[in-house]
């Protein structure tokens, strides 16, 4: 075995700043090493080794110089993790691979994503491991990406080892990807989870898997959501079926928080190689909708490191206020998303500035389980869509117009409804238009809830009504008021509170109905 070792990132020539994708080293060449017999054909190693210092770029890319006549590539990674003091970061590194084409911002080289999830990976052109992408090992310089996520203060130090294997290279398959539209019930509510990993990021669930936990949820539809790859999106191929719709999509990773890309066509990677401070965001965004998909940033206000969102919501389609068991940072999530509803309403005369006197654009919530591995429950939460047909294109639209709730598990089952005099109807995410001291009425059906859940009514003015369901966990709540009271409504019912002065835990939530007043009538 050949080793090169880099000391120091500072150290002439090892380095090279490229400004879209960070920092190089200096390249790995197989041009003098003897082959070594294997199972399956000569093999050629080289190891690396280096460290990298306190401040390192984001991503650090280790040119592999790959010669003609190579049928798999493979690598294997280790750094150390020393202890650490209380409060200081300690050492966490991600690694990646890009291909002879190059590790330009949303080109075409990518080639696989485990982040810290595995220590080895291959490659080759009928296989690959879970979270890369098969394929033919061309000749040409090629990247191993080394992500320092958190780095101990006194450095990371890292050993790489690249092993090269020559031969013939398999016939490659042709991808399989999920159809657009299972059989499903015709127009109707359809229950889905938008977040969920398996094998191919750092879940534990296989596909097979996944697929299984979510007809025992009773979902209809899940969206494919692994860390930024989409070696996922082949790997349904017999998982679907008249019952199940499988979306394809990606977590999208950044350092400054983690969006769902829901409902991608098979196939489009997303890049994820970039801060807010970056500008670069709005770019990628298009780009999932380009894709026929929707923007939703994940756990806006999750705790771990990277995972606050920070590039605003200007560029989403929804987002995601429910992120598995309910937590403080879901109830944070839950009152920045409602401040937003107030700010699109909180001119009343013209809240879109277009002069009809509507409320402006508004951000529907979802709420999905985030699920890696047992015990995490596929559907808990769900969000369940008013969709025309268990179809790509309907559900994606269902979520968008905000068609829908947000429920705990498939036992529990909303209506709600806002409707005036004259017998004018509005559901979850559409607006009744009325005079502004119109009397509505606001009604909620619950069903399957819990016997010690409460109902509570938010509008713009906060919490309007609370009270208790009948221990059965079903029950009917009318409320009346008017367009000047109360610009748009939305329901919550939640568990009895397990820590005293708290709100408790969802057992569902709906996105609001708006009320409108008429222009020139009172209020």
């Amino acid at each position: 075995m050949n080793a090169t070792t880099n000391t120091a990132m500072n150290r002439r020539g090892l380095l090279a700043a490229t400004a879209a994708t960070g920092l190089t080293l200096a390249p790995v060449s197989f041009a003098r090493a003897e082959d070594r017999p294997g199972p399956e054909g000569p093999r050629r190693t080289r190891t690396v080794r280096g460290t990298l210092p306190v401040g390192a770029p984001d991503y650090v890319y280790l040119p592999v110089d790959v010669p003609r006549g190579v049928a798999e590539l493979a690598v294997s990674y280790a750094y150390d993790r020393p202890p650490v003091p209380p409060g200081t970061q300690g050492n966490a590194l991600d690694i990646g691979l890009f291909d002879e084409r190059g590790t330009a911002l949303g080109g075409r080289g990518f080639r696989g994503w485990s982040g810290g999830a595995r220590t080895s990976f291959f490659v080759r052109s009928d296989a690959a491991t879970p979270g890369y992408l098969p394929g033919p090992v061309r000749p040409g310089t090629w990247h191993i990406a080394l992500a320092p996520y958190t780095v101990a203060p006194e450095g990371l130090p890292y050993e790489v080892t690249i092993t090269l294997r020559f031969g013939e290279a398999a016939p490659a398959p042709a991808p399989v990807h999920p159809p657009e539209r299972a059989k499903g019930r015709g127009r109707a509510w359809y229950r889905g989870d938008c977040h969920v990993h398996s094998v191919h990021s750092d879940g534990r669930r296989t596909p097979a898997e996944v697929a299984a936990a979510a007809r025992a949820a009773g979902l209809d539809f899940i969206n494919s959501s692994e860390h930024n790859t989409t070696s996922a999106h082949a790997a349904w191929d017999g998982l679907w079926g008249d019952d199940l719709l499988i979306l394809t999509g990606e977590e999208i990773t950044t350092r400054n928080g983690h969006v769902l890309a829901v409902g991608t066509d098979p196939g489009v990677f997303v890049d994820w190689r970039y801060r807010a401070r970056d500008h670069r965001f709005g770019r990628y965004a298009h780009q999932v909708r380009r894709a026929g998909g929707l923007v939703v940033p994940a756990h806006p206000h999750a705790t771990c490191i990277g995972c606050a969102w920070k590039f605003g919501l200007a560029e989403a389609d929804a987002v995601e206020v429910w992120n598995g068991p309910w937590t403080p940072d879901d109830e944070v999530a839950l009152a920045a998303w409602d401040n937003t509803l107030v700010a699109a309403v909180r001119d009343r005369s013209d809240g879109d500035g277009d002069g009809d006197g509507r409320p402006g654009r508004w951000l529907p919530a979802m709420g999905n389980s985030d699920a890696h591995r047992e015990p995490d429950r596929v559907g808990h939460p769900q969000t369940v869509v008013l969709a025309e047909s268990l179809s790509r294109r309907a559900v994606l639209a269902g979520i968008r117009a905000g068609r829908s709730y947000l429920a705990e598990s498939a036992a529990l089952s909303l209506s709600f409804a806002a409707v005036d005099g004259r017998g004018r109807h509005a559901g979850i995410g559409q607006r009744l238009r009325a005079a502004a001291d119109a009397p509505v009425t606001v009604r909620l059906e619950v069903s399957g809830a819990a016997a010690d859940c409460t109902v509570r009514l938010v509008t713009d003015q906060g919490v309007l009504l609370t009270t208790p369901l009948p221990a059965s966990g079903a029950g009917v709540v009318e409320w009346r008021t008017t367009p000047a009271h109360a610009a748009y409504v939305r329901a919550e019912v939640r568990h009895a509170p397990s820590v005293p002065g708290l709100p408790g835990a969802f057992a569902a939530l709906t996105n609001p109905v708006f009320l409108d007043a008429d222009a020139g009538t009172a209020g």
